[in-house]
């Protein structure tokens, strides 16, 4: 299960500092290493780093946890992250968290287990030196993601799909909100609580669908009303629109 980062995050680790070697997929290292540099020469500077990583006046002490990646407490990923899919997810109530794969602009992809420190640099974030994040995530991220054979269920956001899609190998959801003329709109914030919500029952249920009718089927009886459409090519996973009222 492939989730989005949240934009809400816990200010406060109370682990050891950053330690690299010790989070999932190391493969990623190399880059993750570059860009904690960067980001960190990028925040000696507090105007510059703010312009650059489009933070509001309220969001500025992010300059500060940024400077501290190095020597910062961490906490693990499933406290970190604070936003309405990860309330609604619960992670810490869950017993095979481990499923799932969080998509980063600064770690590449993380377990709910690993310990990295607060932080806060966007996917659109353009750090000097350094070429566009999707396109310098993708080889080593493909690689990673590229051989797994089992279903993929995708929840990120598009700037992450950029990144790496699971081809017709996944299944990509979307949440709308249909009103009473039957138009059907996104609604950002009911959208992130409904895949928080549908991450939940997935891993609370222990059931892990092996295809994309499988899952619409265990989510139709949850209570979802659901559309599932096969992929036009190879080259893009199925779709399972969500449908709320």
């Amino acid at each position: 299960m492939l989730l989005p980062p949240s934009e809400g995050k816990a200010r406060q680790g109370d682990g050891p500092p950053l330690d690299l070697g010790r989070l999932s997929s190391p493969a990623l290292n190399p880059t993750r290493e570059l860009l904690v540099d960067r980001l960190i020469e990028l925040c000696s500077d507090e105007d510059d780093a703010a312009e650059t990583l489009k933070l509001p006046a309220r969001q500025r002490h992010y300059v500060k946890h940024n400077r501290e990646l190095r020597t910062a407490p961490t906490l693990a990923v499933w406290e970190l992250y604070t936003g309405v899919l990860y309330d609604r997810l619960g992670l810490g109530d869950l017993p095979d968290g481990n499923q799932v794969l969080i998509a980063s602009p600064l770690w590449g992809l993380l377990r709910p287990s690993d310990r990295v420190p607060p932080y806060r640099m966007p996917m659109s974030a353009q750090l000097p030196g350094v070429e566009r994040l999707a396109k310098l995530w993708r080889p080593a991220v493909t690689e990673i993601l590229g051989s797994r054979d089992e279903l993929i269920i995708d929840m990120r956001s598009g700037a992450y799909t950029q990144v790496w899609g699971p081809k017709n190998r996944g299944v990509s959801i979307r949440v709308f909100r249909e009103d009473e003329t039957g138009g059907r709109r996104v609604v950002t914030h009911m959208a992130k609580a409904t895949r928080g919500e549908i991450a939940h029952a997935l891993l609370a249920g222990g059931v892990r669908p092996t295809t994309p009718a499988e899952l619409s089927d265990l989510l139709t009886t949850h209570g979802w009303k659901v559309e599932l459409s096969e992929p036009a090519t190879r080259s893009k996973p199925w779709l399972l629109d969500v449908i709320g009222a």
